[in-house]
């Protein structure tokens, strides 16, 4: 079958043997769009460009980039950047090997971010589990700060950037975005109350505050290179240019893939040949997961939908972190449920009542039902 291909954006280092390099960075083009930035264009022009491409936040909300940016109150300062590279949704790896592949593209976005915000300060924040993602960013952020990328008076101009990596330590509430300042500031990693609902006027050190996703700035370097006109003709016009996907379960070809958005369809990604080429063993598909663990499943004749929010949310479930777990006709669904619903009750937080102790009595009567002891009243009680 004939699935939509589109340009690289993101990935297309991925083939590189060298491109988690400087040498290869460079050498295919890397820190250019930079050099665009700071030596032809205003931050206010770098922010327009991002707000007209509408790159929508890729690490669940799709909140637009540049609309986020925006909120920041004028005048106050220190401000900061801060990236969620904690990576935690069940299912998902697409950040951890973009950081892993590419980490220089990483970093030129968040120097083109930190440009057109006006800060000076940018935090990296890796997931605990991510030992190689932790080493690839850290030789990278080494290397860049020698080439005279990061620093003072970046490329000759009045700009300068440091960048801080800091490592988490695996804790699944950090993903939200408040947790993570949180345990930046050396907190427990917990969600703070609301309001104030946005980091950008109250975020770290009770500063003006963006929260970025890894994919989200990787995005910025072709963008600034090919101009917002260029990444909006890719994909729809609520659903702009392309996205990562991880896919794993039961299909012959795992992986990372890069789709266009809004176009592409779950049919595309499970049987195409260029994705996943079809499910294992010829066996029929049971289920998939279209989101990460947290979102609701989809069935075969959900097959037809494309990555496309304003279709997937009518029809019950959401993209979120762009993981689509595969299941087939061997699946014990009840088991499986189990898996992800025990994910969930040990990672609680605690703060809100449902969670806390839904997941628990979850967790509980799942186990229940899949030791063949469940009753109809415990199917009542799950709905409940």
């Amino acid at each position: 079958m004939s699935v939509p291909t589109g340009p690289k954006i993101i990935t297309s280092r991925f083939d590189v043997a060298d491109g988690h390099t400087y040498t290869g960075y460079v050498r295919t083009g890397g820190y250019q769009s930079l050099r665009k930035a700071v030596g032809t264009m205003t931050p206010q022009q770098v922010h327009d460009e991002v707000k007209a491409a509408e790159i929508q936040g890729r690490g669940g909300a799709g909140f637009p980039a540049g609309n986020k940016w925006g909120l920041m109150p004028q005048g106050v300062w220190p401000r900061y950047l801060v990236v969620n590279g904690d990576e935690s949704e069940p299912g998902t790896y697409k950040d951890r090997l973009l950081m892993e592949r590419d980490p220089h593209q990483l970093i030129e976005g968040c120097l083109i971010a930190s440009y057109a915000a006006g800060l000076s300060q940018c935090f990296l924040y890796i997931r605990g589990e991510m030992a190689l993602a932790q080493e690839r960013i850290a030789t990278a952020l080494n290397e860049a700060y020698a080439a005279g990328y990061i620093g003072k008076n970046i490329l000759g101009s009045k700009f300068s950037l440091d960048i801080v990596l800091h490592w988490g330590a695996g804790a699944y509430v950090v993903g939200e975005e408040t947790a993570l300042i949180e345990s930046l500031e050396g907190n427990r990693g917990m969600p703070r109350l609301k309001p104030p609902y946005f980091p950008a006027a109250n975020g770290l050190y009770g500063q003006p505050t963006i929260v970025n996703n890894v994919e989200t700035l990787a995005n910025l370097p072709w963008l600034l290179n090919n101009g917002a006109a260029a990444y909006t003709a890719i994909g729809t016009a609520t659903s702009p240019g392309t996205r990562m996907v991880a896919v794993s379960g039961h299909v012959n070809r795992p992986g990372v893939f890069e789709i266009i958005n809004g176009i592409t369809t779950f049919r595309d990604l499970l049987y195409g040949e260029e994705f996943c080429q079809g499910i294992r063993n010829g066996n029929d598909l049971k289920a998939f997961v279209p989101g990460g663990g947290s979102a609701p499943w989809f069935t075969p004749d959900q097959l037809d939908l494309p990555f496309e929010a304003s279709q997937v949310g009518p029809a019950g479930s959401m993209l979120g972190s762009g993981a689509i777990m595969v299941m087939d006709s061997t699946t014990d669904i009840p088991r499986a449920a189990l898996t992800l619903t025990r994910f969930y009750a040990h990672e609680s937080c605690g703060k809100c009542t449902p969670c806390r102790e839904g997941g628990t009595w979850l967790e509980r009567i799942l186990s229940r039902v899949v030791d063949g002891k469940g009753t109809d009243a415990d199917l009542e009680q799950i709905f409940e």
